[in-house]
């Protein structure tokens, strides 16, 4: 990882015509509003547009008045979408569509302890987030929680082994420790080497997707991740083909056009570049070979007690299946990362103990 820098968020230039360009597709083109997909598409955009600090003029919100006019109805019938319905609601808000009832629906979510019934700790923290936005005061260190967060991402161990689960969990927590960028999160050092080994593997992976939300969660906590993987980044986004897609039957990559684009603007770069549709879109990923992280992966597992965890050692043995595209990928990655070695240390696993 590249150095730390002063805590901050760059703040990008309004881009009124390709924002009110999304808010118009996916307000009212793809889905609608009583499908949970529209509800989490939309709340991801709205997260966006706040968070990277994007100029919003609130005529483009338009899409959303007859929503935000029938939210307490939606609440009230569909608690279990607490958590979109409120930061929808919030964001909304927050980027000038209207005023009033953001509050209204933070009160009633707590006074129902819609909170309370969540099982994991992000899950907790992330709907404690939401009522300290609309005004409740919510202390974090209640039973542990911010200790137990700040353990699991200070466990470096866990992110040098492909687990995807976890890899999200990690970038969602720094997201909320940060305040999707308005704070310090105060993590730790080895929080900060987490974020770099399940960088690397992202990248194996040519995860697009998972690398982008580690890019933008290093920038959250302060730190420039490894020009590397944004401008890899940002060459897979200028891939993506936007087409014509039916409404309600929308199967395609939009998350991680959206998390490109989020990291875009976090990096003052243009957001939603391209040839947009007046229509329903499609946001389709270009193809990919097969990642380097699946060959080194199984390379690995068949030598059995043979590896070990040194990479100059290893190297010829485990890359001589690789095709030139994925050694390609292969090559970025030892090149982005001084941590490439010790990172490979924990995910050749030559020191496991065998089950017998």
């Amino acid at each position: 990882m590249s150095n730390v820098i002063p805590f901050s968020v760059p703040r990008a230039n309004s881009q009124s015509g390709r924002i009110e360009a999304m808010i118009k597709c996916f307000a009212t083109q793809r889905r609608f509003g009583d499908d949970v997909f529209w509800l989490k598409e939309n709340a991801e955009l709205l997260n966006i547009l706040y968070s990277s600090g994007l100029t919003v003029d609130p005529a483009d919100l338009a899409p959303y008045r007859d929503f935000y006019a029938s939210i307490e109805k939606r609440m009230s019938f569909f608690p279990q979408y607490y958590g979109f319905l409120l930061s929808i609601t919030q964001d909304l808000e927050a980027l000038g569509l209207a005023r009033g009832k953001a509050v209204t629906l933070t009160n009633w979510v707590d006074a129902q302890s819609l909170a309370s019934a969540e099982l994991s700790d992000l899950q907790r923290a992330e709907a404690e987030r939401l009522l300290q936005r609309g005004g409740i005061q919510v202390s974090s260190g209640n039973g542990g929680l911010l200790e137990r967060l700040h353990r699991f991402i200070s466990h470096t161990k866990t992110f040098a082994v492909p687990n995807k689960k976890a890899a999200y969990e990690l970038t969602h927590i720094i997201f909320y420790l940060s305040e999707y960028g308005n704070q310090d999160p105060k993590i730790s050092a080895d929080a900060f080497i987490s974020l770099e080994f399940a960088g690397l593997l992202a990248l194996l992976d040519q995860n697009v997707d998972l690398l982008s939300e580690i890019c933008i969660a290093m920038r959250f906590a302060g730190a420039m991740p490894p020009k590397e993987w944004e401008t890899w980044i940002g060459e897979e986004l200028g891939e993506y083909q936007v087409s014509e897609c039916a409404n309600g039957a929308v199967q395609d990559h939009y998350h991680s056009y959206f998390m490109g684009n989020w990291l875009a603007a976090l990096r003052g770069n243009p957001v939603f570049e391209g040839k947009l549709l007046a229509r329903a879109m499609s946001f389709q990923a270009s193809q990919k070979s097969v990642s380097p992280l699946r060959g080194l992966s199984e390379s690995i597992f068949k030598m059995d007690a043979q590896r070990c965890a040194e990479w100059e050692k290893m190297r010829g043995k485990i890359t001589v299946d690789l095709s030139t595209d994925a050694y390609s990928i292969l090559e970025l990655a030892e090149k982005s990362s001084p941590r490439f070695e010790e990172s490979f240390a924990g995910f050749a696993r030559s020191n496991a103990v065998l089950m017998r």
